[in-house]
C-alpha cells in the first residue's frame, strides 16, 4: 500500500508538473541528481553531469551502475506515476544492454510502458545524451504491481 503522505505528494507533483518534492522521498534520486520533468503526456527524466558518478576517469564516462540505476529508477517513477497500482511497483527483472559510452553529460532517459498486466507491468527505457537517435543504452523492466480492485 503507498501511504497516504506520498500518495498526497505524488497527486499534487503530478498536477502541478513538479516532480521535486516526489524526488526528494528517495535517497538514491538524490545522490545521483536525478530530475523528472513533464512535457506534454511524455515524463523527461534527467541525470545532469556530475563528476562524482564517473566510472572510468580516462574517459571521463559514467558508472555503468549509475546509468543502470538512473533508467531503472526512471521506469519505476514512470509507474508509480501513471498506473493506478495501490503499492509501489516492485521491480522483478531489469535488463539493459549498454550501447557506447556514457560521457560525463547530461543523460535523459524515455519511459515506455510495453504491456500492463494484472499483476506484472513490462516497461522499455531508452537512455541518450546529445541526440534521442544515438541511444547509449537500452532496458527492459518488470515491475510487480498491485491492482486498485483486488482479482476474483
Amino acid at each position: 500500500m503507498i501511504p497516504r503522505d506520498v500518495r498526497q505528494r505524488l497527486n499534487e507533483a503530478h498536477a502541478a508538473g513538479d516532480y521535486r518534492p516526489l524526488l526528494a522521498l528517495i535517497p538514491y534520486a538524490g545522490l545521483i541528481g536525478i530530475e523528472c520533468e513533464r512535457r506534454g503526456d511524455e515524463l523527461l527524466f534527467r541525470l545532469p553531469a556530475n563528476p562524482d558518478n564517473v566510472g572510468n576517469p580516462l574517459l571521463p564516462a559514467i558508472h555503468g551502475g549509475v546509468i543502470a540505476g538512473f533508467m531503472e529508477l526512471s521506469a519505476a517513477l514512470y509507474l508509480l506515476i501513471y498506473s493506478e497500482s495501490v503499492s509501489i511497483p516492485k521491480i522483478i527483472d531489469f535488463s539493459i544492454d549498454y550501447l557506447r559510452a556514457g560521457h560525463l553529460r547530461d543523460t535523459f532517459a524515455h519511459c515506455q510502458l510495453w504491456r500492463q498486466g494484472r499483476r506484472v507491468t513490462n516497461v522499455a527505457i531508452t537512455a541518450w545524451q546529445a541526440d534521442r537517435d544515438t541511444p547509449i543504452a537500452t532496458a527492459r523492466a518488470h515491475f510487480k504491481i498491485e491492482p486498485e480492485k483486488p482479482l476474483k
